[in-house]
């Protein structure tokens, strides 16, 4: 269109690279195929290209020069994030907008700098995928290689935060600089190689990353046992790399934006791959990426915003006053600026790169492709959506890929189809130092000696030999060697407790711990332990008695609880028959002293079914039903204990409750420089009342001696160590609960170490094997001679209150419902003395009196009223003569 009137655009590229190379062949395609499809367009760009040679400062100057003699709208690139860092803010300055496409630093910021729009991939996106990688493949650390720039550095914090949240550690950051040389970059490689990490993740400019990777194929760490992913920017450019850092990148994955296969973007690629060959004949691996479709793309986004804000005849505006002024003061504002900015940030269409429309000032991504480099192919391994890893797009409504064949498809270094195990122990670094700890008792679990010509540590013990078996068991081998934790080389002298000892791994003077060391909670702040190769748990042992042969056993089956509380049930139900039958009954009534005896007599007679007495009122049968049937049940659970404790001599601990010891102010024993005292310090107990003990000998010397004689009532140790003493002395001594649990005893590493899943899967293959009953009987014997009962909880036999309570309830609620009923049927008898105007003194009397007054029963009165009549009867007859008074006889 000859009317059209031309707009001034401005491009930095970098020239000197292969996407600077490529972006320019694809935005001036853009506009020869945009304008030509749309001819009725009032507007049309003109791009004026600059060359920043990769230098910050020439781009720079490339900005200012544009904006000062054309006057450009808006200007794409630049290139590189640091040359976008400075271009970003003389747009924000000017009101010029600039569209980058290859700046992908997370630092450059749309929301600081509103007129810096983003079309390319922010390298935070693809970070959620890396790490889906290296969760998919159970890495627990990675080291990140990353070029010492803004475009480098910016990453490496989001990075951290990614790895963090898949729990996966970053022991050390690699930093190279991109004026390195070629002998830096392969001391910083050795220094690699020095550490256990072997997983890497290069996040760098294609340039300095070829360098590296050629210099690690030099150095020997392209090779099997390492993993290499690189980023988006790498990734993008594997198909256009010279030959000869293809083949020192073998077996790499890469992490790159996907491309939507069209029908248009194949076409376009094929006329692209033409035109690129005929301006640059001598570069033979060419292959269009998602860089270059994002330059074509902007331009379309730029084209359509300019023909829609219609700014052809805005200029800039220039400040009043321009002495003194730099050059870009000089420049002004452009007016049309804010307008153009707006259009841009509504753009809305598909180009060849995908869907194109801005959030927050830049494109949005959904999917990573995730590729691996084997010979010449890029090999597609899977897809990244916000759903997880799939194996084809679209996604299914599965949210990961299966993991089993996602892992099979991946070539690793070395051409091994092994997954990496991502670390191993370095052949240049020493041996892993081992800690153990110097004890002078309880050598079964740990001694150290030495070697009396030599003077090297000699370390035998239960705890080192499950350590060794273990080690043998990891399908790799692990060169360790035993440090002594001893004030000076061969003292023979603890340099102090467990605690201490584990905090010289966080410390890095150890590079493990073995030994008995209990799984705490404080000490897990600073290393990570193993799973337990022996259970633990925190008793108490005390001394035994024997029982059985008291003149006074009769009263062991039951508390004394339950014997008070029997008797007084006795007493109560002996009152209530007494109540319930004393008007009705003559066997209930005579002297005082009578009555009493009976209702002591009665209830006990009950329990041997030996009461003669003839119950009359019902009341007094439903209690005598309900007490006969508690007898049972009382008199039944007595015989039985009390049978077996005269059946089975038992061995009672003599004291079971260490709140009583403490409170008697007894001694009591605890190991030396275990967590034990501070345990005993939490319970109250009196530090002067608590005594240390080191061997297993002094342990049965005080509990022997007792807490009077200048021993201990009890000893507070962990399990092991008290199953050691009993199974020496099963018939002397007791374990007694306590309720403090631990979790046993395990391997101590430095936080994050990778050797710790390997060893706790070790560990357990170790104790499901006859190696480890074989270890156990070498140093600790036959611990099954005691019988279960006496290597367990002791705890008491005798009968309590709380076992029959639901059969006192019971019993107590039938004789006061008898009880109650009695009495208001009493008092409605008695009626009439209450409603009489009497004292209340003389009321209580005769109700007195009338419950004293023997009643007849409904039986007797009957009886004696046909006895009446028949006599009446028989007068009549003249057979008797009846005075006038005896009809009225009582």
């Amino acid at each position: 269109n000859v009317t059209a009137r031309k707009i001034d655009v401005g491009v930095i590229l970098d020239m000197d690279t292969y996407v600077g190379k490529m972006s320019k062949t694809c935005l001036e395609m853009a506009i020869h195929d945009f304008y030509t499809a749309r001819e009725n367009y009032t507007t049309r760009l003109v791009l004026r290209t600059r060359n920043s040679a990769g230098d910050a400062v020439v781009a720079t100057s490339a900005a200012i020069e544009l904006l000062k003699n054309y006057q450009v709208k808006a200007i794409l690139g630049p290139q590189q994030s640091r040359q976008a860092d400075f271009i970003a803010y003389i747009g924000n300055t000017t009101q010029v907008p600039i569209i980058s496409f290859t700046a992908t630093s997370p630092l450059l910021s749309h929301l600081e700098t509103p007129y810096f729009i983003r079309m390319a991939q922010v390298d935070t996106s693809q970070l959620k995928a890396i790490a889906a990688i290296v969760n998919a493949v159970k890495w627990s650390e990675v080291v990140p290689i990353y070029e010492r720039s803004p475009y480098g550095s910016g990453i490496i914090s989001y990075l951290a935060d990614a790895m963090q949240g898949i729990g996966t550690r970053i022991p050390y950051r690699c930093g190279i600089s991109p004026s390195a040389t070629d002998d830096q970059i392969l001391k910083e490689l050795y220094n690699l190689m020095t550490m256990q990490t072997r997983v890497f993740i290069v996040h760098m400019l294609p340039n300095l990353a070829y360098r590296l990777f050629l210099k690690a194929k030099e150095a020997g760490m392209m090779s099997k046992g390492y993993a290499w992913i690189v980023t988006d920017g790498i990734a993008s450019l594997l198909s256009s790399m010279d030959s000869n850092v293809i083949n020192s990148m073998q077996g790499v994955i890469g992490v790159k934006t996907d491309l939507p296969p069209t029908k248009e973007l194949d076409q376009f690629s094929k006329r692209w791959e033409r035109r690129f060959h005929d301006e640059y004949p001598g570069i033979d691996h060419v292959q269009l990426n998602a860089y270059g479709l994002v330059a074509y793309d902007s331009i379309s986004a730029l084209a359509m915003a300019v023909e829609k804000a219609d700014i052809a005849n805005s200029q800039f505006i220039k400040p009043a006053i321009q002495d003194y002024m730099t050059d870009l003061k000089t420049i002004g504002v452009s007016d049309a600026g804010p307008k153009l900015l707006r259009s841009i940030l509504n753009a809305n269409f598909t180009g060849l790169s995908g869907k194109v429309y801005f959030k927050f000032g830049q494109i949005p991504i959904s999917v990573f492709q995730i590729v691996n480099l084997v010979g010449n192919d890029i090999a597609t391994i899977g897809f990244w959506t916000e759903n997880g890893i799939t194996e084809q797009l679209p996604a299914s409504n599965e949210n990961s890929i299966r993991e089993k064949n996602y892992l099979k498809k991946i070539v690793w270094p070395g051409k091994s189809r092994i997954i990496p195990r991502g670390w191993d122990i370095p052949v240049n670094e020493k041996k892993l130092r081992v800690g153990v700890p110097v004890k002078r008792g309880f050598s079964q679990f740990i001694n150290v000696t030495r070697d009396p010509l030599t003077n090297a540590p000699i370390v035998t013990g239960y705890c080192k030999d499950v350590f060794e078996a273990v080690m043998n068991s990891l399908p790799y081998a692990v060169p360790y060697e035993y440090e002594p934790f001893e004030t000076s080389e061969g003292s023979g002298e603890s340099a102090g407790n467990y605690d201490d000892l584990v905090e010289k791994v966080f410390a890095e003077e150890y590079d493990a711990v073995v030994g008995d060391i209990t799984i705490r909670a404080n000490r897990t702040k600073f290393v990570d332990f193993t799973l337990p190769y022996i259970e633990s748990g925190v008793s108490m042992i005390v001394p035994t008695k024997g029982e059985g042969k008291s003149a006074w056993i009769f009263m062991k089956p039951l508390k004394t609880e339950l014997w008070i509380s029997i008797g007084a049930f006795f007493l109560y139900t002996g009152f209530v028959v007494w109540v319930l039958e004393h008007r009705v009954n003559k066997e209930f009534r005579g002297p005082p002293s009578n009555q009493v005896g009976m209702i002591l007599w009665f209830s006990f007679s009950t329990m041997v079914y030996a009461h003669k007495e003839r119950l009359v009122s019902n009341l007094s049968r439903f209690v005598l039903i309900v007490w006969i049937f508690a007898v049972l049940v009382l008199s039944s659970s007595y015989t039985a204990s009390l049978t077996s404790l005269l059946t089975v001599q038992r061995l009672q601990p003599t004291i079971t409750d260490i709140s009583a010891l403490i409170r008697n102010g007894e001694y009591i024993g605890y190991q030396e420089g275990s967590f034990i005292l501070d345990l005993l310090k939490s319970l109250k107990a009196d530090k002067s009342k608590l005594k240390p003990l080191r061997t297993l000998e002094e342990f049965d010397e005080k509990l022997s001696k007792g807490s009077n004689n200048d021993g201990v009532s009890a000893i507070v140790d962990e399990l092991p160590f008290l199953r050691l003493l009993l199974a020496q002395n099963c018939s002397k001594y007791k374990l007694v609960s306590l309720t403090n649990k631990a979790s046993g005893f395990g391997f101590a590493f430095p936080k994050g170490s990778p050797l710790v899943p390997d060893v706790s899967r070790a560990i357990l293959k170790v104790i499901e094997s006859p190696d480890m009953n074989l270890i156990t009987t070498a140093w600790f014997g036959d611990q099954d001679k005691c019988s279960e009962e006496d290597t367990t909880t002791a705890t008491s036999n005798r009968l309590t209150l709380d076992s029959f309570k639901g059969l006192f309830i019971i019993t107590a609620l039938s004789s006061t419902s008898a009880l109650f009923i009695f009495f208001i049927n009493f008092f409605c008898e008695s009626r009439h003395i209450l409603a009489s105007q009497e004292p209340v003194k003389q009321k209580v009397v005769a109700i007195a009196r009338t419950f004293n007054k023997k009643k007849e029963d409904a039986h007797q009165a009957a009886k004696k009223e046909k006895s009446k009549e028949e006599e009446i009867e028989m007068a009549a007859r003249g057979e008797i003569h009846l005075t006038p008074g005896a009809l009225f006889q009582s």
